[in-house]
């Protein structure tokens, strides 16, 4: 699965303290942001994680995101 969201992350800095919370609930996503993008987007793939889990990270480091309308099954 495929999940893209529009996030306020600005700096790298917070990417990095962000992927490392990710990956320690679940260790084999794959995680990815385009901070040059107006919209800053995090692109995140996976066999199973939940949306509400991510939102709830982000919010946790003081960021808010937004899941953007795009789902691929792998």
């Amino acid at each position: 699965m495929i999940k893209v969201f529009r996030t306020d992350v600005a700096y790298a800095r917070e990417v990095s303290n962000i992927v490392d919370g990710l990956l320690r609930d679940y260790p084999c996503m794959r995680i990815n942001f385009d901070l040059e993008d107006e919209d800053r987007i995090m692109r995140i793939e996976g066999a199973a994680f939940k949306v509400e889990d991510i939102i709830a990270l982000l919010k946790k480091h003081g960021h808010r995101c937004v899941e953007l309308p795009f789902d691929l099954e792998l």
